[in-house]
């Protein structure tokens, strides 16, 4: 099967040869968007360098990046992912291994003398023994290690072997350009006091959260808590959950989606609350209750994530091919006509290009896509990179127009 994405481009003076030849180097991106890096690339703890440690981890590795992949963890229980886990290493381009230190938790000593002394009314004498191990005590006691040393095994995998394994399955991809979450908290006591979640006063909450991003590739953004956004969006009003307040107060941000919560610590130590999940137009409400923090944070997260994951990914065997052109304005010189070729190459639904027109700064271009122009438009939205002319684009036109703004 070849690959996914081809990028062909054609050309139709000889102007545009020259410019061809020179674009391909790939320039930076720079903008609002978050491209989400190391989706095939996980890294696992193992205990030792062994071909079966190696090979645990290769599976436990590979789990992970199908999740990050497709967004959504019903799939892992798919017959075909599960006979691919079972062939892990086929998949790995490469490896490496890593040593860090991490915190050591506190055994407690077994130490049991083999004299316990005669039973006095039911208890052993321990006198003589507390005496001899007074003796025994160095003078420097050297201090219980708080840190070890942990291997890691990094594992790489080939973006195109997954990628196939998936498209054959019917399996969707999500891809790596995806849109941010912008979370707001309010956190309230046993005594009914309400505070915002900041990164000093709720280090484990924000820690649980981007430990979850991670994992499941979602750009998780949280708002600086300055005077402006104190401004804009009280500790009330996030507890409220008004929409509107909590929209005008993120568009600083220019965040794609926005999920606001409120959770009640108990006495009885119970987390209870409410969340509200704005992207687009749709507003989603649910609520949550558990004793456990890691799990109460981690339910609305993977709830949002499979329902973005859903939006965004496709089947690119099952989706509808469409050509469409795309109109770009404002690219005046050969570098930025570079970084708009290699930022239409990595959109996801584009297999391939073609350069049909050039006019002053403006370029037109024929992309080939394993979707509709309909959703070639939302994911641009998402980066921001093209704005539209005018303000809108009429995908079923067969024309897109946008202005190139990097």
């Amino acid at each position: 099967m070849p690959p996914m994405k081809k990028f062909v481009t054609s050309v139709s003076s000889r102007s545009f040869r020259l410019l061809l030849a020179v674009a391909l180097v790939v320039m930076p991106l720079h903008g609002w968007a978050l491209p989400v890096t190391g989706l095939y690339s996980h890294r696992v703890a193992v205990a030792n360098e062994s071909d079966g440690e190696r090979n645990r981890a290769f599976r436990e590795a590979f789990e992970a990046v199908v999740l990050k992949v497709t967004g959504d963890p019903r799939w892992l229980e798919h017959a075909a992912v599960q006979s691919a886990v079972a062939n892990a290493q086929s998949y790995v381009e490469a490896i490496s291994y890593t040593s860090q230190m991490v915190p050591v938790e506190q055994v407690p000593q077994e130490a049991t003398p083999d004299n316990q002394g005669d039973a006095v009314n039911g208890q052993a004498d321990t006198s003589q023994l507390d005496e001899n191990l007074a003796d025994q005590q160095p003078a420097n006691p050297v201090p219980t290690p708080t840190e070890r040393e942990q291997r890691f095994i990094n594992v790489d995998f080939a973006q195109n072997l997954i990628n196939q394994m998936l498209v054959s399955a019917d399996i969707p991809i999500w891809d790596n350009n995806r849109p941010s979450v912008l979370v707001w908290m309010v956190l309230q006591d046993p005594g009914g006091q309400r505070t915002m979640l900041t990164a000093d006063g709720n280090p484990e909450i924000i820690s649980i959260m981007q430990d979850f991003a991670q994992s499941r590739g979602l750009p998780i953004i949280f708002p600086v808590l300055d005077f402006e956004d104190r401004r804009a969006l009280s500790e009330d009003q996030v507890w409220a959950l008004e929409t509107d307040a909590i929209r005008q107060a993120s568009a600083r941000y220019g965040a794609d989606s926005m999920l606001a919560g409120r959770v009640y610590f108990t006495a009885a130590g119970q987390l209870v609350g409410l969340w509200q999940f704005i992207f687009q137009d749709q507003v989603e409400m649910f609520d949550g209750v558990d004793t456990s923090l890691q799990s109460y944070l981690n339910a609305p997260l993977n709830r949002i994530t499979s329902n973005l994951a859903a939006y965004f990914a496709i089947t690119p065997e099952a989706a509808l091919r469409e050509k469409v052109l795309v109109r770009v304005d404002g690219v005046d010189n050969i570098s930025e006509y570079s970084a708009l070729l290699a930022y239409v190459r990595n959109l996801g639904l584009v297999e391939s290009v073609a350069t049909t027109g050039l006019d002053g700064e403006r370029i037109e271009l024929t992309l080939s896509l394993i979707g509709n122009a309909m959703q070639l438009n939302e994911l641009i939205a998402l980066d921001r990179g093209l704005l539209p002319v005018g303000g809108a684009v009429a995908p079923d036109s067969g024309l897109l127009h946008y202005r190139w703004t990097r």
